[in-house]
């Protein structure tokens, strides 16, 4: 694998040579991933890879024409008929009045921050299997699981880089560590699956594996026996592990592009109380060890904390150059590398009230574990989704209930959102616990 200069040294020399062969603007991308993963279920190796690949993709602008071309190939022959072909291709494009490079005098000029998303470590197989073993090991041993679907602990290293033709060049690496179980509770008609997962940037971050498996196997067996629900309006509260969905919705309907495209339920909504006003949403880019974090964005702009919704108000758009321009505003630093827009380390602040005071008043209602379906739509804001969890009875998590309908539409969701005190950053989007009142409920 490249370091992080050779990785810059590599888009910046394709950039140059775009712009020698006529382009009036460029930008390239390379990325090249590492990973080593180990597989175990009911205590045998199941199975050991070793993966590495490397990319390079060029943009390349002819006045308002553009094309994007990539290549696996670092071959430099290889290299110099992508800059040929992007450049014809580019040609036969028609023209974009809102194509082009980010502002000049917008990139970032100072040096890039390190943000400890790199611990150096190389953990052999034998490692990674030792820690799959433990995990899966603490999962059967809970009383009630059956039998096991598997084990799995990956070791992995990332590098990108960034290069654009009006100056910016930056790049760098991130390791990464995931431990994941799932296992089977019952036997016969009566059986349930569920599982437990971490990831971190630094293997010292990572959640004890006896701990992961442990909770794998707590809440298989808590699945058990499902009862039937009678369909109607309730309180629904949504883990953590499945609130973070509600953020990605939230963070889809203010994409610049879909605002642009005027295709986002939020279309109106800028400036506007959404949420309650206790809800504040952040994107933090700069969090050490973030499983997010980023200092640049795909344009070269630099990313800084931001406030999505400060007091439950809706305070902007998620803009790339392109939208930015067709909405005649600025970018925000939220492009994507390789296209589109991408948040970082987002989260729902943490409310007041803890879990077992949040829901204390709630005679029936509903905790959500696991989510189905992709029944959202993006434009109107209705939302209608498979899901299993516990039912509610007076203020205490109760039995299992599972295949059951839940529904309503987001932003009389939001309005209604509140959050509980047990935030803890763990993934991408933390949420944590999430309590929605007046949500349809239907069984079967």
């Amino acid at each position: 694998m490249l370091t992080t200069k050779e990785a810059q040294e590599r888009a910046q020399n394709l950039v140059e040579m775009a712009m020698k062969s006529g382009a009036d603007a460029a930008d390239a991308f390379y990325s090249c991933d590492a990973s080593l993963d180990v597989e175990v279920r009911l205590g045998a190796l199941e199975g050991v890879g070793r993966s590495e690949g490397e990319d390079i993709s060029l943009r390349v602008f002819i006045g308002q024409q553009s094309s994007t071309i990539s290549s696996s190939n670092m071959n430099m022959q290889i290299l110099t008929d992508l800059v040929d072909r992007a450049l014809d291709m580019a040609k036969e494009t028609p023209a974009d009045e809102f194509a082009g490079l980010a502002p000049e005098d917008m990139i970032m000029r100072s040096d890039i921050p390190d943000l400890d998303c790199d611990d150096g470590g190389d953990p052999s197989p034998e490692a990674l299997r030792e820690i799959a073993m433990e995990c899966e090991d603490a999962a059967r041993a809970v009383s009630g699981v059956t039998n096991s679907a598997g084990a799995g602990m990956s070791a992995g290293r990332s590098i990108y880089a960034l290069a654009t033709s009006h100056g910016f060049t930056g790049g760098r690496t991130t390791s990464s560590y995931n431990s994941s179980v799932s296992v089977i509770a019952g036997e016969g008609d009566n059986m349930e699956r569920d599982y437990a997962w971490r990831s971190a940037r630094h293997l010292s971050d990572l959640e004890q594996a006896s701990s992961i498996g442990k909770r794998a196997g707590e809440r298989t067996v808590k699945r058990l026996n499902p009862v039937e629900v009678k369909s109607g309006n309730m309180p629904i509260l949504f883990d953590p592990r499945v609130g973070a969905s509600l953020v990605g919705h939230f963070v889809g309907a203010i994409s610049g592009p879909a605002i642009a495209r005027k295709t986002s339920f939020l279309l109106e909504k800028l400036g506007q109380q959404i949420f309650d006003s206790s809800v504040n949403i952040i994107d933090d880019p700069l969090r050490l060890r973030g499983l997010a974090s980023r200092a640049f964005d795909g344009e070269g702009l630099p990313r800084a904390r931001s406030s999505l919704i400060e007091n439950g108000v809706l305070n902007g758009w998620l803009l790339d150059s392109a939208s930015a321009r067709q909405l005649g505003l600025k970018p925000t630093g939220h492009a994507s590398l390789g296209g589109g827009i991408s948040t970082t380390n987002v989260y729902i602040e943490a409310g007041a009230l803890s879990v077992d005071d949040m829901m204390a008043d709630i005679a029936e209602g509903i905790y959500i574990t696991e989510l189905a379906g992709q029944g959202v739509n993006p434009v109107t804001g209705d939302y209608s989704r498979g899901a299993s969890g516990h039912i509610i009875r007076n203020g205490v998590i109760g039995e299992a209930v599972s295949e059951i309908t839940i529904a309503g539409n987001l932003i009389d969701m939001f309005a209604a959102m509140r959050a509980a005190n047990d935030l803890e950053f763990i993934r991408g989007t933390n949420v944590p616990t999430l309590r929605i009142d007046g949500m349809m409920v239907a069984s079967g």
